[in-house]
């Protein structure tokens, strides 16, 4: 088995020194977390490399370099950096996720690109994928790749990790290729997200664009069950909890508080981005010099902006600005032995950088929207004998985690400037309370635990996988149900009528038997060794009247009445009396939900929901159940939540009562149930070990086999008596 890491770029640089092509390791977060994987598999990684070239021996000489390190360039033309890259990926998609929605760019020539060099990493690592391999895909420039893979390599198992925000669905749906996107993620078993936010975004992306069925962090297809989870993203504590003992670092934060004397020292760490709220925070930081003049010469700010894509108009634009604002701030506040906004547009080594988290008093991280932002993290971790102060975006995916910081609106001026006096006059034994909880969920959550942690998700749902592959019926299963069906001498079979035997339809009325089941069941009912009976939650009248003339027995509302021979019976003495209390509840509920309706059986209410918007309609079922609660508590009723609908009924019987009472009339040697809905596991569940229950649609443990499909149910039994 191997683990395949995907991703836009390679954990390492190639750069050309006295023309040659040197090889240099990152330090980013990602490529230390998948580094540090506690596994016996042979880890690849598959990317770009960082480099533009179009002489195919340098290519080849590129391509050797890194596979000795099991490393496997993706190279890019300059038109596929620009389009796909500047274009598609940080254009259009970046923009969108983090909430610019006047940012986004529109380009054909983006889309067609992104499209292309996804189906270049596509063809990059699919000739040494093997099925057991676990694809591990990164980041929102390869949101079409897990699709590409899953299309060429079925039984592989995919991960994608999404590490930036997930849009509101009313944001993504502006998304022109919204579609193809969401079925390019849908291609992985496992979807990870930082944060539960995030992940509730896609979810319901999901339900609305692809009309999807989704049950809690699941969502079904035909033939598995992709999982959505949320794994926030940590650091190597260890490795920046130890640094500022480090004889260098200790000797640079030495110089650094030599230089500084005695003020307090905010710092703040951003790549240049319009995201990362950096003039907001100038502003905030602005209006606390002019409100509080007590703190001149005692407070300045570190601001490390981090050089990115500054050849882009919006960013160069945005540098500008930043420029002329710290130009502002020190113009009008300096004085000659006091600086209130060092400014550095660099990147900065390792140690420097431990070295300003070291001395750094508070720090400010203000982003306007940020997945997680690890910059938070790695300033906790190198705190030490002397404690340091958070100011934390309510925005970065960190502040979920972090809730000791002080956690602000970025937005808000006032509110940046009320942070700033408050960590400023924050007492010490306070600092230290509030470090150490963080430090205490930091050292835990690491970026080593994130990478374990999703792998072992995904192996873990990738066996649940191959147990729904099993469980569907294909041609070997089929094989063995009818071999077992030729071979009974008295069989009985039990059929669910909606959602099986017919699909749902809007109106639950226009659900008429179609002329080949009627035909189907004809020759099932024709067989003397066949007892065929509809076990439906419908009522007795609707039964007769669509399948008049068969030779069918019935059980109508879940068991609570039988039809043998011709002749109805019933399990309940008689029409059940719907309390008030009951019935105003489900009509208020309609009221407040458009498109849902009741149906007033003799034994059961039901509330449908079938045409009702994803949102408001798993609202509405959470309030309507928890407030029946109390009265069907005091009257005896049960609450069975199922496909679309909300059923309140007694619980003296159900679809199971009625085949424990068939199953104790009659010996049979082939028993089959089969059922799409909740209430069909009660026939599941009451199967003896040696019956066949077949759940139609969703996985089900209860059921042995599955069709993924109800279009494919009359075609399996014309297949099982042929």
């Amino acid at each position: 088995m191997k683990i395949i890491i995907i991703a836009n770029r390679l954990p390492v640089k190639i750069e050309r020194e006295d023309n040659a092509f040197v090889v240099k390791r990152s330090e980013g977060g990602l490529a230390t977390g998948l580094g540090s994987l506690e596994t016996d598999a042979e880890m690849h990684w598959i990317g770009w490399p960082g480099i533009y070239t179009d002489d195919e021996n340098e290519k080849k000489e590129i391509t050797e370099k890194l596979g000795e390190l099991n490393y496997h360039p993706v190279f890019l033309s300059e038109d596929q950096i620009e389009n796909y890259y500047e274009g598609y990926s940080n254009s259009t998609i970046w923009p969108l996720c983090h909430y610019f929605f006047s940012f986004i760019q529109y380009k054909t020539e983006y889309w067609e690109a992104y499209r292309e060099v996804n189906s270049l990493f596509c063809e990059e690592a699919l000739p040494f994928i093997e099925d057991d391999d676990i694809i591990w895909v990164q980041d929102y420039q390869l949101m079409l790749l897990p699709k590409k893979i899953r299309d060429n390599k079925p039984n592989v198992n995919i991960g994608y990790f999404h590490h930036i925000p997930f849009p509101s669905y009313e944001l993504f749906r502006v998304l022109p290729e919204r579609e193809e996107v969401l079925e390019g993620l849908l291609g992985a078993d496992l979807i990870g997200f930082h944060t539960h936010d995030y992940m509730r975004h896609f979810i319901s992306a999901i339900y609305r664009v692809l009309d999807l069925n989704c049950n809690l962090d699941e969502i079904s297809l035909r033939d598995r069950i992709v999982h959505v989870d949320a794994f926030p993203m940590g650091i190597n504590y260890e490795q920046y909890h130890n640094a500022p003992a480090l004889a260098d670092v200790r000797k640079r934060s030495e110089k650094l508080r030599e230089e500084l004397g005695s003020q307090t020292i905010m710092l703040s760490v951003d790549r240049l981005d319009y995201s990362k709220g950096i003039l907001h925070r100038l502003n905030g930081f602005a209006n606390f010099l002019e409100n509080h003049p007590e703190y001149h010469k005692k407070v300045s700010l570190a601001m490390i902006v981090v050089p990115s894509r500054d050849a882009v108009d919006r960013y160069a634009d945005l540098k500008t600005q930043i420029d002329q604002t710290i130009g502002k701030i020190n113009g009008q506040y300096s004085t000659l032995g006091w600086t209130p906004v060092y400014y550095f547009y660099q990147s900065f080594p390792f140690n420097e950088l431990i070295a300003l988290y070291d001395i750094a008093d508070i720090a400010l991280v203000t982003p306007l929207r940020d997945g997680m932002n690890l910059v938070a993290k790695e300033y906790l971790a190198t705190k030490r004998e002397k404690p340091g102060v958070l100011i934390l975006s309510e925005m970065a995916g960190a502040a979920i985690e972090l809730p000791d910081a002080i956690i602000i609106n970025p937005n808000d001026m006032q509110e940046i400037e009320n942070a700033i006096l408050q960590a400023l006059t924050m007492p010490e034994k306070e600092k230290r309370a509030r470090l150490d909880n963080m430090q205490k969920r930091i050292s835990t959550q690491t970026v080593k635990k994130w990478a374990s942690d999703f792998v072992k998700e995904l192996s873990h749902i990738s066996e649940q996988n191959k147990e729904i592959f099993q469980k569907t019926v294909g041609k070997r299963q089929l094989t063995q149900i009818k071999k077992e069906y030729d071979q009974a001498s008295r069989r009985l079979i039990l059929l669910d009528y909606d959602g099986t035997l017919s699909p749902f339809v809007k109106n639950p009325e226009d659900a008429i038997p179609s002329e080949e089941l009627l035909n189907l069941l004809t020759k099932l009912t024709s067989d003397q060794k066949n007892k065929v009976v509809i076990n439906s939650g419908r009522n007795r009248q609707v039964l007769d009247k669509w399948f008049k003339g068969l030779d069918l027995d019935f059980a109508a509302e879940h068991g609570a009445f039988y039809k043998e021979s011709g002749k109805w019976h019933k399990n309940i003495r008689e029409k059940m009396e719907w309390d008030d209390e009951i019935l105003k509840i489900i009509e208020h509920t309609i009221d407040k939900t458009p498109r849902s309706h009741m149906e007033e059986k003799d034994s059961s209410l039901v509330w449908h929901y079938r045409n009702v918007d994803v949102w408001l309609a798993e609202l509405r079922q959470k309030q309507l159940i928890n407030a029946l609660m109390g009265p069907s508590s005091r009257l005896n009723l049960q609450i069975v939540p199922g496909n679309k609908i909300v059923e309140i009924k007694s619980p003296d019987f159900n679809k199971g009562s009625e085949v424990k009472r068939l199953l104790q009339k009659a010996d049979y040697d082939f028993m089959l149930a089969i059922g799409d809905d909740t209430t069909d596991e009660d026939m599941f569940h009451a199967l003896p070990p040696n019956g066949v229950g077949i759940k139609v649609g969703d996985f089900s443990p209860a059921a042995k086999y599955r069709i993924p499909l109800q279009s494919s149910v009359i075609p399996f039994f014309g297949n099982m008596i042929k």
